[in-house]
C-alpha cells in the first residue's frame, strides 16, 4: 500500500456509543467550526483549548471560565477522552511503559524515558505496524489501523496525567521531548500524525517546540520532504545496513525506496544544516552489519550529509533472530564513525525489564511456541507481498 492511498484505509467513528464527539485532536479551526455548530460563539474555542491543553481538563464542569448552561451543552454533545491505561510498568532505571487501551478495543504503548536533563516520550502512530523490520518486534504484527491524531495527541496527555505535569511547569519538565518512534510508521499515517503534532506544538496548549520533537522513519521517501516544509520536526531515519543486499533483507521497504533514494531524500530534507543534522539510527546486531568494513561504508554513504549516528545495541525479544553485537565490535565501530567526523553515541537500553526498549513494543514475555513462530511468518510473508505490490 503506498504511502498516499495509506492513511485513509483506516477510518474510526467520528462518536462514541453515546453519539458524543472527542473534542481531543480537532484543529483550532475544527473547533471553532464544532461550536458555531452548536450555536455556541466561536471565541469558546480558544477558551476550550487553554482547559484542554493548557491545564489538562478532562471535565466541562471544570471549566469555570466558561458559563454554567454552556458548560453543560458541551457535556451533552462532546466529550474529553483518554485512553484506558491497562498496564503501567516501570523499570528499574525510571523508564516508565503504559499499555494504552483506546475506545474500540485496541492497544498501544507509550514510553516515558527520564533524564537529568529532560525526559523523553516515545508515542505510536499505529496499531501494529505495515512494516516487517527483521529486528523490530512491532514488525512481525499486522497493521491493524492507523491512530488518528487524537490518540496520538492523547499519548502526550496521558502521559502527562500520569507525570502530574498540567498546567506544564515552566521548566525542569518530566517531559520535555517526544520522539515518534513507537509502534508504526509514523510517514504512513502522516495526516494523522502531523495533525497531532501541531497541536503539541501549539504555544498556547501543551507547547513543546519542534526543535524538542523528532519524527523517525524507516525510509518513506515520497513523504520526507513534505514532513520537512511541514513541521520541520528533527528528523531520524532507521538505516541498519550500508548496502542494499542486507537492508533489502533486514528492511524489505528498502526494495521500494533504496538506499541511493533515501539518501537523495535525506540530503534535501529541508533545514537540514550542521546545526540541525539527521539521526541515522543503526542497530547492532552480531556477524550481521557491525564489522570495520560496514563502518567505513557507512562513512562513505553519509558523505556530505550533517548526521549522528545512534548506535542501537538490540534488544532481544522471543522468537528473534539475531543477537546484540559484543561491546567490543560496538566500541570499534563506534570508533571507526566517531573519527570519521561524525558523533555516533551508544544509545544506553532503558527499559529492557519491562520490555520497553527500542525495539520490543507490544512484546510477548514469554517463549513462542511453533505454531506462534509459524504465525508470525504468516504475517510477515503477507506483509512483504502486500509491500512489493
Amino acid at each position: 500500500m503506498s504511502a498516499s492511498n495509506h492513511a485513509s484505509a483506516f477510518v474510526l467513528p467520528a462518536t462514541d456509543a453515546d453519539g458524543r464527539k472527542n473534542l481531543v485532536g480537532l484543529s483550532r479551526e475544527e473547533l471553532e467550526a464544532e461550536m458555531l455548530s452548536v450555536g455556541l460563539e466561536k471565541f469558546r474555542a480558544r477558551q476550550l483549548w487553554h482547559w484542554i491543553y493548557h491545564r489538562g481538563s478532562t471535565d466541562f464542569a471544570e471549566m469555570t471560565t466558561l458559563a454554567k448552561p454552556v458548560r453543560e451543552k458541551l457535556a451533552d454533545a462532546y466529550i474529553v477522552a483518554r485512553p484506558t491505561v491497562v498496564k503501567d510498568l516501570k523499570s528499574a532505571d525510571g523508564t516508565r511503559k503504559w499499555l494504552l487501551r483506546m475506545p474500540d478495543g485496541q492497544e498501544v504503548e507509550s514510553v516515558h524515558i527520564p533524564e537529568e536533563d529532560r525526559g523523553t516520550l516515545c508515542v505510536s502512530s499505529q496499531v501494529g505496524c505495515t512494516l516487517t523490520c527483521r529486528f523490530c518486534h512491532t514488525g512481525t504484527q499486522r497493521l491493524v489501523r492507523n491512530l488518528d491524531s487524537a490518540e496520538i495527541v492523547a499519548q502526550v496527555m496521558l502521559a502527562r496525567d500520569m507525570l502530574g505535569e498540567w498546567p506544564a511547569p515552566p521548566d525542569g519538565r518530566m517531559l520535555s521531548n517526544i520522539v515518534m518512534m513507537g509502534m508504526g510508521e509514523p510517514l504512513f499515517n502522516y495526516d494523522n500524525v502531523a495533525k497531532a503534532l501541531k497541536i503539541v506544538m501549539d504555544g498556547d496548549g501543551i507547547s513543546i517546540s519542534k526543535r524538542r520533537i523528532t519524527l523517525s522513519t524507516s525510509g518513506v521517501v515520497p513523504m520526507m520532504e513534505r514532513c520537512g516544509q511541514e513541521l520541520n520536526v528533527n528528523l531520524a531515519v532507521s538505516l541498519h545496513a550500508v548496502t542494499d543486499e542486507l537492508r533489502d533483507i533486514i528492511m524489505p521497504i528498502n526494495r521500494k525506496y533504496p538506499l541511493r533514494d533515501l539518501m537523495e531524500a535525506c540530503r534535501n530534507y529541508p533545514g537540514l544544516s550542521n546545526a540541525r543534522r539527521i539521526t541515522f539510527e543503526y542497530v547492532m546486531l552480531k556477524g550481521i552489519n557491525d564489522t570495520p568494513a560496514d563502518a567505513r561504508a557507512l562513512v562513505k554513504l553519509l558523505e556530505g550529509v550533517p548526521a549522528k549516528i545512534n548506535l542501537i545495541p538490540f534488544n532481544e525479544w522471543p522468537g528473534a533472530p539475531y543477537e546484540r553485537s559484543t561491546a567490543r565490535a560496538i566500541q570499534v565501530f563506534g570508533d571507526i564513525v566517531n573519527n570519521a567526523g561524525y558523533a555516533s553515541p551508544v544509545r544506553t537500553p532503558r527499559g529492557e525489564d519491562i520490555m520497553a526498549a527500542c525495539g520490543q513494543l507490544k512484546s510477548a514475555s514469554l517463549r513462542m511456541t511453533a505454531a506462534e513462530r509459524a504465525a508470525i511468518a504468516a504475517v510477515i510473508a503477507e506483509k512483504d507481498a502486500a509491500l512489493a505490490s
